[in-house]
């Protein structure tokens, strides 16, 4: 049987803990309801971290331990350590998968695996969004229909300041008229990265079955496939001539 893949749900935990209305739609805060469907799902296994733990939950053993980690942050960026985000940085280079929702294109991490300011514009008005599939059959869209609707969100709009993403396989339309690009992959190393746009705290998001699903394919698509050998060993004159080669078989 196939080893489960190995899921660490990060979040910043904070709003859960001071709004009231928040912690009534997310009981056991935002990591937990998705953990709870990741861990719902054949092959997949998942842990949760929180900012407020020792090392943000990510020690050594957390993160060697990971195949994938869910990034949510908002309020509280500025207080990630700088040492946690270069060893989750490292990970993502070795082949660790990761999955920044939402407002975690803000976060450290984010910012620096795109190397571009991550900045976009944004409304919260409780508007409607549309999000489209703009790659059919993408294995992070099984089970999505072209299109699922998401009745209460904060508005992103474009220009979103990220590099050319590798694929655009959600592209979202808001009531306001603003349009976005609310799934991206990215690879950086031997790690996949996907950009999800839905999630705003305010609103039952993570409870809905269509992006819950789409986090879920998310997982299975940025799962390791190998990791990346690091180093960079010298190589000498005359390394071709001295290879042994098999010798010619005779006719």
């Amino acid at each position: 049987m196939p080893a489960k893949i190995r899921v660490t749900v990060w979040n910043e935990f904070r709003h859960e803990k001071t709004n009231p209305s928040i912690a009534k739609i997310y009981p056991k805060g935002m990591h937990g309801a998705i953990a709870e469907y990741l861990n719902a799902q054949e092959g997949i296994t998942a842990r949760t971290a929180t900012l407020d733990e020792p090392d943000h939950g990510l020690s050594d053993k957390v993160l060697a331990a990971t195949d994938v980690m869910t990034w949510w942050g908002h309020m509280a960026h500025r207080e990630v350590k700088d040492e946690i985000v270069e060893k989750v940085h490292r990970r993502v280079l070795e082949g660790m998968g990761l999955i920044v929702l939402h407002s975690g294109h803000f976060s450290k991490i984010f910012r620096k695996l795109m190397g571009t300011t991550c900045q976009l514009k944004w409304r919260e008005a409780g508007e409607r969004e549309v999000l489209w599939v703009t790659r059919p059959g993408h294995p992070i869209l099984q089970g999505i229909e072209d299109h699922f609707i998401i009745p209460h969100v904060e508005m992103y709009g474009e220009h979103f300041d990220i590099p050319e993403p590798d694929e655009t396989i959600l592209i979202s339309g808001f009531e306001g008229g603003e349009v976005f690009r609310s799934g991206c992959t990215f690879r950086r190393g031997a790690g996949r990265i996907f950009y999800f746009r839905p999630g705003h705290e305010t609103y039952p998001i993570y409870h809905q079955d269509q992006v819950l699903r789409v986090i879920a394919n998310a997982v299975r698509w940025a799962a390791p496939t190998g990791a990346m050998a690091f180093g960079v060993p010298n190589r000498p004159m005359g390394w071709f001539e001295k290879d042994k080669q098999a010798p010619a078989s005779q006719p």
